[in-house]
């Protein structure tokens, strides 16, 4: 027997087993609607239907906020066809989590792991990328959670020859501790008490967005890693990140702006492909200035294809 129920977080009805609805949480529906008879909800646009979506998380010991991470991928009205978590030498806890996370997800989750050496977050986006079996890519990283249109958002700016970037809300470290004590993402409104900053970025509307997508911030912001989308093909054409950065900052900005440079044109997702990131303490920023500079000084030399990038990790095939 089979009742409908409300999801409290992505607000969509769901058929569920009615023992599931006389005992999950209403937030848990999300995680069923996969497998769930009369499947109407994934990939309910038939255009999106000829991709392949990969979505890489990027993480380093946070297993609470990639938790909600997770959950929140769960639940989009088109899913990913798998999910990469891309972890940066993260302990026991996250392997522990990821494993809890692949018996409850509606689609494959592959864990890629590489010993903590710092922080390397172009080396392990570019294993990450490797490591996909899809064609399209989104990027988010794990102390992020997604709109439940997030992934919809992206795929209705994909084109040839373009990328795709979006923006984000800060929030507060009260709400963050909450949302991560529950392990469930929850609805973000501009209104919503315990936001830090940018809460017009929590505002979705799909038409203006799409009219803003080609026009907003045209000769600015070229890229943001934690939420940026991108055919599989072209970022092997500019052979991915640039491995010179380690250390916080500038491999994102970077990457877009060899892709630019590469012939692809940007679009800006505004009030659409939202994400939500969760508080946490500034770190150390070591190797900035380094970055920067060096970014400065590619950009300078017009060189879209890095060299120490992508290609080592892809079979001798893919790099044609």
């Amino acid at each position: 027997m089979y009742v409908k129920k409300k999801c409290e977080y992505c607000t969509l009805f769901h058929t569920v087993a009615a023992a599931t609805a006389a005992t999950e949480p209403f937030r848990h529906v999300c995680g069923q609607h996969a497998w769930r008879p009369n499947n109407t909800l994934v990939m309910k646009k038939k255009e999106y239907s000829s991709h392949k979506v990969s979505v890489i998380v990027s993480t380093y010991n946070r297993p609470d906020a990639l938790e909600v991470c997770l959950r929140s991928l769960f639940c989009q009205t088109v899913l990913p066809y798998e999910i990469v978590v891309g972890d940066d030498g993260s302990g026991e806890p996250t392997r522990q989590l990821i494993e809890k996370m692949k018996a409850v997800s509606p689609v494959p989750i592959i864990h890629v792991w590489h010993e903590d050496c710092g922080f390397r977050l172009a080396m392990m986006r570019n294993k990450s990328i490797a490591a996909t079996h899809g064609d399209y890519i989104i990027e988010m990283d794990g102390d992020i959670f997604a709109h439940p249109h997030f992934i919809e958002d992206h795929l209705h700016e994909a084109a040839p020859g373009r990328y795709v970037k979006g923006g984000r809300t800060n929030l507060g470290k009260a709400l963050t501790e909450r949302i991560c004590r529950s392990g469930m993402p929850t609805r973000i409104h501009y209104w919503t008490k315990g936001i830090e900053s940018k809460p017009e970025n929590s505002i979705h509307c799909s038409w203006l967005a799409h009219m803003l997508a080609p026009r907003y911030r045209k000769h600015r912001s070229a890229a943001l890693g934690c939420n940026m989308s991108f055919f599989k093909s072209d970022i092997i054409r500019v052979n991915g990140y640039d491995e010179f950065y380690e250390g916080w900052g500038g491999e994102d900005v970077d990457l877009g702006y060899r892709l630019q440079m590469s012939g692809l044109s940007k679009r800006y997702l505004k009030f659409a492909g939202i994400v939500y990131h969760l508080w946490h303490e500034d770190k150390y920023m070591y190797n900035k200035d380094k970055n920067i500079a060096h970014g400065y000084e590619c950009e300078k030399r017009g060189k879209w294809r890095c060299d120490n990038g992508l290609d080592k990790y892809l079979p001798s095939a893919d790099t044609k």
